[in-house]
């Protein structure tokens, strides 16, 4: 049986050609955010002390939904808020955590700051660096930058009123 073939950030990936056209793939800014911190965690070495920091903010979570980086967005900002967390973090950890919190406030929220395109390659410099698995949304965010709107705070307002008319 042949190896599975592994996708990596920032080259290209695509093995099949897509049965949806991008313009029909809907992804929003929260759902991008939740992806990237779900594979920060899952890269981190569970018996550090970073890991172990984020354990002890959230009390309440099971070891499986930790491990499997399952958060919730309140969740998340209360991580990127956090010094604590960040200063038990090693280097290509910090780097890549300072990387993720570029791309959330500089391209994922209200305002996309002029120099998207360098923070968002930063933050697939430091994927690489800390082994993550290209996902749909690292792809998006690698591939087809053009894809998303100048403001992804309002667009994600709009897709939601948009899907409930649709499905109501």
């Amino acid at each position: 049986m042949a190896a599975k073939k592994e996708l990596m950030p920032g080259k290209y990936n695509v093995i099949k050609e897509p049965l949806v056209g991008r313009e029909k793939v809907l992804l929003s800014p929260l759902h991008i955010k939740l992806g990237l911190v779900e594979q920060f965690v899952k890269a981190l070495d569970f018996e550090g002390e970073s890991f172990q920091e984020i354990r002890a903010m959230f009390p309440k979570l099971s070891d499986d939904k930790l491990k499997g980086g399952i958060f919730v967005g309140p969740q998340i900002t209360t991580m990127l808020k956090s010094r604590t967390v960040e200063d038990k973090m090693t280097e290509t950890e910090r780097r890549a955590w300072q990387a993720f919190r570029d791309v959330v406030n500089g391209f994922l929220g209200n305002n996309k700051d002029p120099t998207y395109e360098e923070i968002v390659n930063t933050l697939i410099t430091s994927h690489q660096k800390m082994g993550y698995r290209m996902s749909l949304k690292l792809h998006f965010l690698c591939s087809h930058l053009d894809f998303f709107q100048e403001n992804l705070g309002i667009s994600a307002r709009n897709m939601a009123r948009d899907f409930t008319k649709i499905f109501s």
